[in-house]
This record gives C-alpha cells, structure tokens and sequence, in this order.
C-alpha cells in the first residue's frame, strides 16, 4: 500500500505572537536573522510592520494532523508596494486601468529588508510545495489579487515555479572571502586603479574620526538614540517613507544579541556622525541600514562596505550582503549575483501579460549579470601579477 499524504492545516495568523517562537525558529533554522521569529517581532512589537505602514501581518502557518506547526512563511496583506524592492507598480496599474483591483495583495517576504533568504520556512524540504500550494490557494480564498515571495533562495523559486508562480530575476552585489588574510590581502587582489582608489576613499572618509565596530551589548541606548537620528535623515534624502520607528532598533539589539553589529563613526570627543546596522547570519554579514548626522566624503563606503570587509575577514565570514542597489559596489570588490522572487497572480489576463515581460527580462537580467562581472570586475586578470 502506498503512504498516505500527510494532512495538513492552514492559519494565516495576525500576529507572530501568536505562534510560539520556539515553532517558528525550528522551521526558519539559524542561518538567516531577518526570517528569525526575534527579527519579525521586533517588527511588530515596535509598531514597524503594522496596519499603519501598510504591512498587515497575515502569516501562513502550517500544522500536521497532530498539531505540530511544520512550516511557517512571513505574510503580509499590502496596501502599496512600497518596502519591498521587487517593483510591481506597473503590474498594479495595468489592472487597475483594466478595472481590476490590485490592492490589497499577499506578500511572503521580509518588510523592509531587501536580504535573499529562505522564505517557505520548512522543518522538512519535502514540504515546500505544499507550502507554496497554499499560498496560492489563500490567495484565492481571501479574495485577492496576487501572492509574491520576494528574495527568496532560488531552490525555493523552482518549487514555487513548479506550482504556477510566475520567475523573476533581480541583481545584487555581494563580496566573497576568497581566504583573506587582511583587508591589505584583499586589496592586493584588486586592480591597481582600484587599490589606489579605495586607499584613497578609506583615508579621506576617516579623517578625524573614530571608527569601529560594535557588537550586542556593546551597543547602548545612547548609540540606539543616535542612529535612529541618522536614520531619519537618511529617509528625508531619499523621499522615503519612515517605517521603522524609534523603539525598533534597542528591541532588535536586546532580542538578537551579538548577531547585531554595528559600524559606528563618532567625533574625538564622542559626538556621533555616522552609523551602518548589519546582523550577523551563519556564514553571512548582512547589511541593512545606514544614516549620518552630516556629510562626510567617503563615509558611507567606509562604513557599509569597507568596515563590513574587515570584519568579515576578521571574523572568517564567507560573504557579505550590503542590501539592494549599487553598480558603485563594483569598483569596491563587490560582484553581481541573481535574486530571485515568484509571482502568483489571479486575473488571467494581467498573468499572461507579466509572464510575457518576465521572458524578456531574465534573459536580459542573466547578461547584464556576465557583463558586470567581464567587463567591470575590479579584480586583477593575473592574481600573480601586481
């Protein structure tokens, strides 16, 4: 006789308070911080993702026939597209000028946080279709238009593929710890232009400065105050919106520990100027948020990347993500890597036309990807030579 299919049940819950952490973290595991069940109720608990902002937690919890949670994935009923970095506003005009409703719609992602990871949080491969099986299916039943699962790891793409989601591919920069000994190693490995470069970025950006790292409890109330300063700033500049509110950051820092490190620029006299947020995964540095009190030339390079090298090698770390954006990450030892997201969307018509234009983009994503990484790597051709 053959084995009869697990039965499985479905709650999409509207709080992660609601589920125990201790169930949450056995399906996330400890490899990526942001899906970690300390990192998403921050999140709620200081009232960053949250109705207000447009993030209405709605995540998707499944239970065997014994009750025991075996898979979770971080869901959200959006209102806008905003905070995502997977940009789908002209899938949303496009039905709406068809007289559909786009909004609201089901994101599995992280808020905020443009960090690859795994989404369809699993304590057993074997039931990630079944998770992105009832994505779908929730999708449906409340109504909406559409369910994204942004960032996801690309093993999870194909599963999701494979249940009708539609594939995107996205570009970051990541750097890589090729074994180095120092940063003056890595360095040498660079083009000569480059190295003269980035010595030159490194000098100008610390004049007058203290910089270093600081690491959990390291990391006081004061430094919290300071940074969401910077944070704002970095907001104003930028046209954003502010989702991230005043009492996220010490929350983020008591519930994770010495997975928070962060890049911090002060006067002589202790005055802070500048601050780069980064956690900490198992054989990742992730780069999240960045802010200063003025302008320093350099600084930002100095803090998000260079720092972020430093430590990295300091620590044996195998890679570092600095976030979304940046061709200028090239020239700063930082290549091109695909991310990858799935798109499960309702109206048959707008499906068709998304999947029309996502055949054309991967294509052109995957070249743009060899290109950079040819035509733009600010590596030596000849490791040998100097």
């Amino acid at each position: 006789m053959a084995d009869r299919a697990p039965t499985l049940s479905l709650d999409l819950v509207a709080r992660i308070a609601d589920i125990p952490a201790g169930d949450w973290d056995a399906c996330a595991g400890e490899d990526n911080p942001f899906v970690s069940y300390a990192f998403l109720s921050a999140l709620e608990d200081s009232g960053s993702a949250s109705p207000r902002t447009g993030w209405l937690p709605r995540h998707a919890v499944l239970r065997d026939e014994a009750g025991c949670v075996v898979a979770v994935t971080p869901l959200y009923a959006k209102s806008h597209s905003w905070g995502e970095y997977v940009f789908d506003h002209a899938w949303a005009e496009a039905l709406e000028r068809a007289g559909g409703r786009y909004y609201p719609k089901l994101q599995a992602a992280v808020p905020f946080s443009p960090v690859p990871g795994p989404r369809l949080l699993v304590r057993d491969t074997a039931l990630r279709p079944a998770v992105a099986a009832v994505l779908a299916r929730a999708c449906l039943d409340l109504r909406l238009s559409s369910v994204h699962v942004t960032f996801c790891t690309e093993e999870e793409q194909a599963v999701l593929e494979r249940a009708c989601f539609l594939p995107r591919l996205g570009i970051q920069f990541h750097w890589r710890n090729e074994g180095y000994e120092s940063f003056d190693d890595f360095l040498g490995r660079l083009a000569s232009r480059k190295r003269k470069q980035v010595r030159k970025e490194r000098e100008r950006a610390r004049f007058g400065l203290r910089l270093r790292p600081l690491r959990g409890h390291e990391i006081t109330a004061r430094h919290w105050k300071a940074f969401h300063t910077f944070y704002l700033s970095t907001v104003d500049k930028r046209w954003g919106r502010a989702y991230l509110t005043a009492g996220f950051w010490p929350m983020l820092g008591e519930r994770l520990g010495d997975r928070v490190v962060l890049m911090w620029a002060e006067e002589e006299d202790g005055t802070p100027v500048a601050g780069a947020l980064n956690l900490l995964g198992r054989g990742a540095l992730f780069g999240r948020n960045w802010g200063a009190a003025r302008e320093v030339p350099f600084l930002h390079f100095e803090l998000c990347y260079y720092q972020a090298i430093e430590f990295a090698i300091a620590q044996g770390i195998a890679r570092v993500e600095a976030g979304a954006q940046g061709e200028h990450k090239l020239s700063r030892g930082y290549l091109p890597v695909p991310t990858f997201s799935a798109h499960w969307l309702a109206a048959e018509g707008l499906r068709e036309a998304v999947e029309r234009f996502l055949a054309r983009e991967r294509p052109a994503v995957r070249e743009t990807i060899a290109r950079l990484a040819e035509e733009n790597s600010p590596f030596r051709e000849d490791p040998s030579q100097g």
